[in-house]
């Protein structure tokens, strides 16, 4: 049997949402093994003038549990 936990974590890039989502799953497959998936919860945006300065993503990654693990 296949068990998968799930966190949530939070990303951010200056270019666009899809550039926050690339990073933040970049940077957590550094320290998390076995990542299989992804859900985009929130996608949001801080502004400064009348542009947009950072794009923002919440994000629930799930990953598989290494059972032969001790």
């Amino acid at each position: 049997m296949k068990i998968q936990k799930h966190l949530s974590i939070t990303g951010s890039s200056s270019i666009s949402w899809k550039d926050a989502i690339t990073r933040a799953i970049e940077e957590a497959s550094k320290s998390i093994d076995y990542l299989s998936g992804v859900d985009i919860i929130r996608q949001y945006a801080t502004i400064s003038g009348n542009k947009i300065e950072n794009y923002i993503v919440d994000l629930d990654i799930a990953f598989t549990i290494d059972k032969s693990r001790k």
